[in-house]
């Protein structure tokens, strides 16, 4: 979403590991040829900054393969082509990105059968600008009033509204024709902020402005929303279901990371964990078939339908468990239910000795 040269981080460089490809079953359980599916969009598509990267993709695309189209293709056996990129605008679907890159629209035909995407939010870098103008005017009041909405104004949601609407919809009738039988969806953004209070420093933005940058993303939402049903495309609202998981939560919780005290170097984008709920619910609104069932309907649906498509996913690292290596179910994994809508958080083994030994480090010597 908001631009990675903006944002002057980098990813760690680890070992990549290749995606596997499983047939696709119909309802019935009948195996048909897989979905061919183009994961398209910016770094919240991309996963930017979560591990493990992703080895063909471009070193500046900074993609990952716990990116929410890696898990859709692993649990529907859909065969993936990824093209997401981290700082992907809508011009980029027509003219490269970076040298050496084709446009987005490229990897589309008459033959693509599935398109998801987000995309809009780094359109005349709207959304980044608000992000760090706003940040900056916070530490110059320490979190009080509301500097950034005295200053700018309706400044960020005129821009949304008269010029990435329009791009948006220009982007997606140009996506329906150069693939005119695929389904097309685009997902709305994971919500950054509560509706108020805050967390500053963790999210260095004034008590006063918290409510002002909401509102900047709910225009931004609702814009690909309008542009989404101008064009026929399915739209995945992330709202709701990201409501609660802001990145002023605790680890674990949060769906989006803080700009301080995060896990994430690319801050202010998605963990592992939103990443996952990201597909989950582009499923459950698709109504896609889980790879060895049937349609999925409820995010809870996802991983009992699925046969092991999508694995536990770490909350904290990302890891998704190995079932040669963890076990199927993982039983060393910490595991907490979220409620029949949300499904499960899982902390890997190695992840909740690690919690584990930072308690113990906190507690007073009398304990031992």
């Amino acid at each position: 979403m908001p631009r990675l040269t903006k944002l002057a981080v980098t990813a760690a460089s680890l070992a990549a590991v290749a995606g596997v490809a499983f047939a696709a079953t119909t309802a019935s359980g009948a195996t048909s040829a897989p979905l061919n599916y183009v994961g398209m969009g910016d770094s919240y598509s991309a996963a930017s900054g979560n591990v493990p990267p992703d080895p063909s993709a471009a070193p500046q695309c900074l993609r990952s393969t716990v990116n929410y189209p890696h898990l859709i293709a692993a649990t529907t056996g859909a065969k993936l082509t990824d093209v997401t990129c981290g700082g992907a605008q809508t011009k980029d679907y027509f003219s490269s990105q970076y040298q050496g890159l084709a446009p987005q629209l490229d990897a589309l035909s008459s033959k693509t059968q599935l398109i998801t995407m987000t995309i809009g939010g780094n359109d005349s870098n709207v959304f980044i600008d608000s992000i760090v103008e706003c940040g900056v005017a916070g530490a110059t009041t320490a979190g009080q009033g509301s500097p950034c909405k005295d200053r700018y104004g309706s400044s960020f949601d005129n821009t949304i509204n008269h010029t990435t609407y329009p791009s948006l919809v220009k982007t997606l009738q140009a996506v329906h024709a150069k693939a005119p039988h695929a389904r097309v969806a685009i997902l709305g953004y994971l919500q950054i902020l509560p509706k108020s209070g805050g967390c500053y420093p963790q999210m260095p933005v004034a008590s006063g402005d918290v409510p002002y940058l909401d509102d900047i993303q709910a225009t931004l939402n609702s814009a690909v929303k309008r542009a989404a049903a101008a064009t026929g495309t399915t739209y995945v609202d992330a709202t709701k279901i990201s409501q609660g998981h802001d990145a002023c939560q605790a680890e674990g919780v949060r769906y989006v990371e803080p700009v301080i005290g995060g896990t994430n170097p690319v801050i202010v984008h998605p963990t592992a964990l939103g990443e996952s709920t990201l597909a989950q619910l582009t499923i459950t609104t698709l109504h896609l078939h889980c790879r060895g069932g049937g349609p999925a309907r409820r995010r809870a649906d996802v991983l009992t339908c699925c046969n092991g498509g999508m694995r536990e996913t770490c909350s904290v690292c990302g890891r998704q468990a190995d079932p040669q290596v963890d076990g199927d179910p993982p039983l060393a994994w910490s595991a907490e239910p979220i409620g029949d809508a949300e499904g499960t958080r899982w902390v890997c083994a190695q992840c909740t000795r690690e919690h584990v030994r930072a308690i113990e480090a906190k507690l007073d010597p009398h304990w031992w």
